[in-house]
């Protein structure tokens, strides 16, 4: 096993930008507990190959970070990979094994910046209900139905200095703002009057989009942090290029395509400011999603493929 500085060396050499801009961005996605009992044949915890797939697309490799390990096996899994996605998914936001592994990372992310560590993080749907939890430390989610229903972000004034969109082309943000390409499939939220009414949560981030429910509720739909690579979304982007159910509100328009990829490009290249790297070749690659097969589950869920764990 050669020692760290040799193999950071060996990748300098194969790819010269690896002291700058990582050019090998490895992301880790949160395992989440098996909530459909059909899927318990598979597994105990898994992960839509949509979320697999949506970082792939822009040249990042993927870690799975399995439940119920130490914090040392955390703490080291952390100081490996460059970032971490929180997936959407139907679990407890305060008590499951999921919450637990991400108030962890989130918590580490937030140290690493007072190091001057950049480790950026994306929650997805109750990825982003789960960093409002973290950061309130209060569970202020609402009722906000918007099931199976495809919607326009309406864009608030923080959008043009924002680091997700601010550099976004005007006609993909026309587009996002006028266009039903922002699927959701969610029951609870957080309103604005409830976002902003906690100090925490309205100096933390800043809310660049919101919407409306089946039933005219005002939901925070797009926030990102002020001062730390954080970033969330009530809707799910990874789902317009890799689910297909004809029956479910995957928007598939070439601008639904564009919105997906720019911010799959967008957050893989957040990762790619980070400098983490595996000890060595061997234990980078055992690591990485590809040893694991990915199962068919068209057939039994709105997922085309999953992964499966434990």
């Amino acid at each position: 096993m050669p020692p760290a500085h040799l193999y950071l060396l060996t990748l300098t050499l194969l790819c010269p930008g690896v002291l700058g801009e990582n050019d090998r961005p490895i992301i880790g996605i949160i395992t989440q507990e098996v909530s459909d009992d059909v899927f318990l044949q598979y597994g105990k915890t898994y992960i839509a190959d949509s979320y697999v797939k949506f970082l792939e697309s822009a040249g990042s490799r993927v870690v799975p970070i399995r439940l119920n390990l130490s914090e040392d096996e955390y703490f080291h899994l952390f100081h490996s990979i460059n970032g971490v996605l929180l997936p959407g998914g139907a679990v407890n936001i305060l008590s499951s094994s999921f919450a637990r592994t991400a108030g962890i990372f989130y918590r580490l992310a937030i140290e690493a910046a007072s190091s001057g560590i950049y480790f950026p993080v994306w929650g997805t749907c109750l990825g982003l209900q789960l960093l409002t939890v973290l950061t309130s430390e209060m569970d202020l989610l609402s009722s906000t139905s918007a099931e199976n229903i495809s919607l326009p972000l309406i864009l608030t004034d923080e959008v043009s200095s924002s680091k997700m969109l601010g550099n976004a082309p005007l006609k993909l943000l026309q587009a996002v703002s006028q266009e039903n390409i922002t699927a959701n499939f969610h029951h609870f939220g957080i309103t604005p009057k409830a976002f902003l009414g906690n100090k925490k949560l309205s100096t933390f981030y800043r809310i660049l989009s919101t919407n409306h429910d089946q039933n005219g509720v005002e939901f925070v739909s797009t926030i990102e942090a002020r001062d730390y690579p954080i970033y969330a979304v009530q809707w799910h982007p990874e789902v317009n290029r890799f689910q297909w159910r004809s029956d479910l509100a995957f928007p598939h328009s070439a601008n639904a395509i564009w919105i997906s990829q720019y911010l799959a490009n967008f957050f893989v290249n957040e990762a790619r400011k980070n400098p983490n790297h595996f000890s060595n070749p061997k234990e980078e690659e055992s690591s990485l999603i590809y040893n694991w097969p990915v199962t068919y589950t068209a057939n039994i869920s709105s997922y085309e493929q999953a992964y499966f764990f434990d």
